[in-house]
């Protein structure tokens, strides 16, 4: 019975979907009911898999009764389950921030929202690489809809630019997957790694070519430099829930590298550290210096924030990119942190911007917005996470990197990069804080003002947000130590290949 649950994370945001597309905006607030309680819905059963996994069981679902490698297989194992997690959590805010602000500018936005959950969902459990392509289209999808939702110049150019590198970065995962499957004859990922740990020499390079490929698609889908740059624009110009919800579409690429290279190209197929190591933590660690280079220039504070997303990236891939036990289980630690950072500042800056009236959100000296002090106070929160002071979970996420990375080579980069790039993110975030709160001018008596009632329902998905990154604090100890079993299971795959392979066999 444990085995079914995974295929409601993949099937119960899809039948939503179904469901309100089919209610045609007829009941508003029966759109919402559906909608929450489906994401509700959702982080019951990821806590569900979470619990059954977390011995080390791997949980494994084979479609229509077909065995793998032949069939369709969900496979549900530690790094499934917490992500599965993550996202249903950061779905949750994110949808109750939308529900009063964003979801009447546009049509379908809770169909879609529920269509990007299914394509997520499904890309973490996917045990196939072709049907890892699939949602990946679904992903597209129903993202680009959302990013457009609202309309706008601003949006439909960002919208334009993002829809056509994507297609682009589909088109080379397609060329891969020919690739691997005119040599090796089948796409599961288990399956894959039996088969390119026995491969004859005269096949090598061509898989290594399909796995640069594969290391493309993944880095253009994480925003990895030099293929960052649909982000920026993308997420600081759709609405703040949109962008709240897309700071974990980053992760998915970063979650593909890290699954794709730990078992496809893992150590048994003797391709790892060449397509890791040589190619991951140098450009990781430029990510994270351009990326804190754009928050430092930024003129505006959605773009800021855009911008402090693509240094998480280089962050999270910096830990990935060290390709060890204490370094993964790092960078798992820092992912939903820099997740639930992001995602609450880019709400916030919204709440600001509006206050502030034809100021927005630009950089500038404005008058002092209503409710500055709770406003302000949460940015201070926000720019404390990001900026990875103690005692807070940025800090213990790039502690745990620094000290993962003592035992490696690229040690002097590492410790440089890291520590320069958070001390400019401190200088760059006090220097805003500064123009919006500290210096504001005396307030414009036309301002906006808001009841408050009315600022509290909206700040608090923005406070729920910032609780689950005190929460990693409160909760550390047992939340690494799951993540030190997490890393251990990936970097020992023969479990899962095993689990997986004699699915429906017995």
């Amino acid at each position: 019975m444990m085995t079914h649950l995974i295929i409601f994370p993949v099937l119960l945001p899809l039948a939503a979907g179904i469901i309100l597309l089919l209610l045609r905006q007829r009941n508003q607030l029966l759109e919402r009911g559906l909608s929450i309680i489906s994401i509700v819905t959702q982080i019951f059963l990821a806590f569900q898999i979470l619990s059954a996994v977390s011995h080390g069981d791997i949980l494994v679902y084979a479609l229509g009764d077909w065995s793998a490698p032949y069939g369709i297989i969900l496979v549900a194992d530690r790094l499934a389950a917490w992500m599965l997690l993550i996202t249903a959590l950061l779905s949750l805010f994110a949808m109750f921030y939308a529900i009063p602000i964003t979801e009447q500018a546009g049509r379908h936005f809770h169909v879609l929202f529920q269509l990007q959950l299914f394509g997520l969902n499904g890309a973490f459990l996917t045990g196939d690489l072709f049907n890892l392509f699939v949602f990946f289209e679904i992903l597209l999808i129903a993202s680009y809809s959302l990013l457009l939702h609202g309309g706008g110049r601003l949006r439909t150019k960002a919208g334009l630019h993002f829809v056509v590198i994507n297609l682009v970065g589909s088109t080379l995962f397609l060329f891969a997957v020919g690739i691997l499957y005119g040599t090796l004859g089948t796409l599961n990922m288990a399956d894959l790694a039996i088969k390119l740990a026995r491969l004859p020499a005269e096949d090598v390079a061509l898989v290594q070519v399909a796995g640069l490929l594969l290391f493309s698609v993944f880095a253009l889908k994480a925003a990895l430099v030099p293929l960052h740059l649909w982000l920026p624009s993308a997420y600081a110009h759709t609405s703040a829930p949109i962008a709240a919800l897309f700071a974990i579409m980053t992760k998915v690429g970063a979650y593909s590298i890290l699954r794709i290279y730990t078992l496809i190209f893992g150590a048994e197929a003797g391709l790892s550290a060449h397509l890791i190591e040589g190619w991951l933590l140098p450009l990781a660690l430029i990510t994270l210096l351009v990326g804190m280079l754009g928050v430092v220039a930024s003129t505006h504070l959605r773009q800021q924030i855009a911008f402090l997303v693509v240094a998480s990236v280089g962050t999270l891939l910096t830990a990935f990119g060290l390709n060890t036990q204490a370094s993964i289980a790092a960078g798992l630690f820092y992912l939903p942190h820099s997740t639930f950072a992001t995602a609450a500042f880019f709400l916030l800056a919204n709440s600001i911007a509006i206050r502030r009236a034809e100021w927005e959100d630009r950089l500038d000296v404005g008058p002092v917005i209503p409710h500055a002090r709770l406003l302000g106070g949460l940015f201070f929160v926000a720019a404390m996470l990001l900026a990875g002071l103690p005692p807070l979970s940025g800090f213990i996420g790039k502690f745990m990197i620094l000290h993962a990375s003592l035992a490696h080579s690229a040690l002097p980069w590492v410790m440089s990069v890291v520590l320069i790039t958070s001390l400019l993110s401190l200088i760059a975030l006090a220097r805003t804080g500064s123009l919006l709160f500290y210096r504001a001018q005396p307030p414009n008596p036309l301002s906006n003002t808001a009841s408050i009632t009315t600022i509290y329902q909206e700040l608090l998905p923005i406070i729920s947000l910032l609780s689950l990154c005190m929460i990693l604090v409160i909760w550390g100890g047992t939340i690494t130590q799951f993540l030190h079993f997490t890393a251990e299971q990936l970097l020992q795959p023969s479990r899962y290949i095993e689990a997986v392979l004699l699915t429906g066999r017995n």
